[in-house]
């Protein structure tokens, strides 16, 4: 593809000039330029992708995109106002627009997202619906599996573009797509072309990133406000915005923000979609979804209270965005038996429940202590941490939360990065004793999580729960600046297998097992 048709329908300004240069790829790492890639120079946290622009066109680049004013490369430079915002746009397209041959259902929130779009592609499958999805997880096209990542965010915009343009390839007709407050500030999924926008709710997170919660809401809201932006497809615009009617910080705000077709979904009086009847056991949960259209059973492998609201939010927008029958619905609820990392129960033959879920906010540990809660009739013991160089004010927060609705709470690490582990354990700590923690009674710290998870399994008593929290289905833990390999799930079985006196896997390896004094420890 020749440079300049990259601009064709660009919608933000335009370059002075274009050469006539050939691109056969898009490349944002100088590292996987490969010959005739299109190297897009973006500036990030830490890093600047203009200081990398010679060993991009070393690797072959054809062509190279900036937002600074640079000269004297051996390849075309052009200048851009933004390179990370244009970068979603020439994605779109190089990979031939393919957002515009698919209905796009986008869903987005602080908790839920996963989950919310796990439950609605297997709503589409059940309706016989060619569909694709694209997780925080991985991305499913057909019978192809793609990771993609270590760590939880939306995937950079021109694999988003890549994904959806083998979806289309592959004779999909629509895909589920999870966005995140990260992917629409950065202008990652700008270009998807959304008909039908879903979110779970909005609550604290991210203040590192957004600077407060009515920024943080706005993010997320930029997924509402592309259904307006959407172009006309042959298949229709459904432009429906699906908003959680019992989220109270979130709802009014958005009920008032979107111009489009909207409706809401909760287990309040007033909400359209409505949860009722609703019974909760160990095993799962069971409601009955009501409207002024319909009245319908339904029942899930989910557990706890928070998973009848993300039922609730893909039926709806099953049923009013996508016109799937309301009892098809609840037949593609009941159909996805779980997610990993997400209340995940792992039984090697303990007299307790284990759980490793991904709650990492403090309202998802709330949720996840209250659903632990309903599933036992002895103790809820929670493992969990608080990353480094992230929000701050969630590590407080989040021991809060643990302290008011645990019995027993073990702090640990959860990718400390260059901070000091100890003195984001002393913030948690803090926060655990203001709600009236004991430590070395109700709570305690124990650096290293492997030792944490097996401590906690010590403390368990028949019939208690135990529930790592924070890491679920992801793959690695950030030491330093180092990304050492690390599964709560594996970690869980290797503390059983210990415990019980069984075979079982190794625990991972972490630098936190060498010694309390070691360098990372210090920050």
């Amino acid at each position: 593809m020749l440079l300049k048709d990259l601009f064709d329908n660009f919608p933000l300004a335009m370059p002075s000039s274009i050469p006539d240069a050939e691109v056969t790829g898009i490349a944002i790492d100088n590292r996987v330029v490969k010959p005739g890639d299109l190297f897009v120079a973006m500036r990030g946290g830490s890093m600047d992708g203009h200081d990398f622009i010679h060993k991009a066109i070393d690797g072959g680049a054809s062509a190279v995109m900036g937002d600074r004013d640079l000269a004297e490369f051996s390849v075309p430079y052009i200048r851009l106002e933004n390179s990370r915002h244009a970068l979603t746009w020439l994605a779109a397209a190089f990979y031939g627009e393919p957002a515009r041959r698919l209905t796009v259902i986008g869903v987005t929130g602080t908790d839920g997202k996963t989950t919310t779009s796990n439950l609605l592609y297997k709503i589409l499958i059940a309706a016989g619906i060619k569909a694709g999805m694209i997780s925080t997880v991985n991305a499913v096209i057909g019978e192809e599996v793609l990771d993609t990542g270590f760590h939880v965010t939306t995937p950079d915009a021109h694999d988003v573009q890549r994904y959806l343009a083998k979806m289309v390839e592959a004779g999909l007709t629509h895909v589920v797509l999870e966005t995140t407050s990260h992917g629409w500030s950065q202008h990652r999924v700008d270009a998807c072309e959304f008909d039908i926008a879903v979110v779970t709710n909005i609550t604290h997170e991210h203040m590192d990133e957004h600077g407060s919660y009515e920024n943080y809401r706005a993010a997320k809201a930029r997924l509402f406000s592309s259904l307006e932006w959407t172009r006309e497809k042959s298949q229709g615009n459904p432009r429906l915005g699906v908003i959680n009617y019992d989220d109270v910080k979130s709802f009014a705000f958005l009920n008032e923000h979107i111009k489009v077709n909207r409706i809401n979904y909760g287990v309040g009086e007033e909400a359209n979609v409505r949860g009722v009847d609703i019974q909760y056991s160990p095993s799962g949960i069971q409601f009955i979804a009501e409207s002024k259209d319909f009245r319908v059973a339904a029942s899930s492998n989910l557990v706890g209270a928070y998973n009848v609201s993300n039922c609730l939010a893909a039926l709806t927008a099953a049923v009013y965005g996508l016109g799937i029958d309301p009892q098809v619905a609840a037949q593609g609820i009941a159909a996805l038996e779980g997610i990993p990392g997400r209340m995940e129960r792992l039984d090697m033959g303990q007299n307790f429940t284990a759980i490793v879920d991904f709650a990492h906010t403090p309202n998802a540990l709330k949720v996840a202590l209250e659903a632990g809660r309903t599933m036992t009739k002895g103790r809820v013991i929670s493992v969990f941490g608080s990353a480094g160089l992230r929000d701050k004010e969630k590590r407080r927060m989040m021991a809060e939360t643990s302290a008011e609705l645990a019995d027993l709470t073990v702090l640990t690490a959860e990718d400390p990065r260059t901070e000091s582990l100890d003195g984001i354990l002393e913030e948690m700590a803090a926060g655990a004793i203001s709600k009236g923690g004991r430590e070395g009674e109700t709570f305690w710290r124990v650096a290293d999580r492997g030792e944490a998870i097996k401590f906690a399994l010590r403390l368990a008593r028949e019939g208690d729960i135990v529930l790592s929290c924070g890491k679920g289905h992801e793959q690695s833990m950030c030491f330093g600046k180092t990304e050492y390999l690390w599964d709560d799930r594996t970690a869980m079985r290797a503390a059983l297998a210990e415990f019980l006196g069984v075979d079982g896997p190794p625990m991972p390896y972490l630098p936190s097992q060498d010694t309390p004094e070691a360098e990372w420890l210090k920050g």
